[in-house]
Parts: C-alpha cells; sequence; structure tokens
C-alpha cells in the first residue's frame, strides 16, 4: 500500500546526491562580519583583549566557527591574532568596530526614546543595524537628538503611541 506523501515533498531517486552547501550571500556574510567586529571591539573595551573563546560564547557560535571567521578578517586586514595574545584589531578593523557600536548606539538610544522594552530594542536594533543607509542613520541621530532635548515631547511620543 502507498502512503501519501505531502505536496510540499520533494521526491528524489535514492541514489540523488546531497544538495551542496551554497556559500553565505553577500549580505549575510557582512552581518557575520559585523557582529563578530563589534564583538571583538566590545570584548577588548570590557577586558583588555579579545580570545576566540570569548567571541564564541558571545555570539553562541562554535569556537571552529570563530577561527574561519578571524582568519578571514585577518586576510581582509581588520584584526591580528598572536597565539597567547588573543585578537587585536587594525586601525582599519578598529575604525571599522567603532562605526558599527556607533550605529548600534543612535539605534538604542533612538528606539529606547519610544518606552520599548530593552529585550525588543536589542532584537529590533540588531535586525535594523545591519541594513539601514548613512543617510537614514543620520536623520535617526538627528532626531535623536532632538527628543533627547525635548522629553515635552518623548511624552507626547509615548503617549501617543499608548
Amino acid at each position: 500500500m502507498l502512503r501519501a506523501v505531502p505536496r510540499t515533498t520533494k521526491l528524489t531517486p535514492k541514489t540523488a546526491k546531497p544538495a551542496k552547501r551554497t556559500k553565505a550571500s553577500p549580505a549575510q556574510s557582512t552581518v557575520a562580519r559585523e557582529d563578530y567586529l563589534e564583538c571583538i571591539l566590545q570584548l577588548i573595551q570590557s577586558k583588555g583583549l579579545a580570545r576566540a573563546v570569548d567571541i564564541a560564547t558571545t555570539l553562541d557560535i562554535a569556537q571552529p566557527s570563530v577561527t574561519a571567521m578571524t582568519q578571514r578578517l585577518a586576510a581582509e586586514g581588520l584584526l591580528t591574532y598572536e597565539k597567547y595574545r588573543g585578537i587585536t584589531l587594525t586601525t582599519e578593523g578598529e575604525k571599522l568596530a567603532s562605526a558599527i557600536i556607533q550605529r548600534h548606539q543612535i539605534l538604542t538610544r533612538l528606539l529606547r526614546h519610544f518606552g520599548l522594552d530593552e529585550a525588543t530594542i536589542y532584537r529590533d536594533v540588531e535586525g535594523m543595524e545591519h541594513h539601514i543607509s548613512r543617510k537614514t542613520l543620520d536623520a535617526f541621530d538627528a532626531l535623536t537628538a532632538e527628543l533627547d532635548r525635548s522629553p515635552a515631547l518623548v511624552t507626547r511620543l509615548r503617549e501617543a503611541m499608548a
């Protein structure tokens, strides 16, 4: 007796080869790259150094993945790794990481004005920060500065959202 196969299931011959893994898209690659640089700079600022094990723990990623990405970032000239001394950012890597952190801070400050909870803010910023244009970020920065200077406006904004 034949069993019904759901329409979403593709039937393939038993001899079919498994699908090849595809490389990450440029957008996914950029997101990961930025997350690593941001993490490394934050670790350096808080602990004085960044180690692969700390990056893996912070980003909840397997250590071999961290090793592969740090090798790639080193090849791009964004960081250096010295055995027993950890990972350091090059001048270019630190400049890029600082810009990523600044972008994160602007978006976080803006969303806090709306009275959102920290978990929502964090999740939304993580989604937005890698895809926002410089022009839009500058506009959000200006808006955030205005909201910082005008508590009455923030109050009206929150009341309008309620």
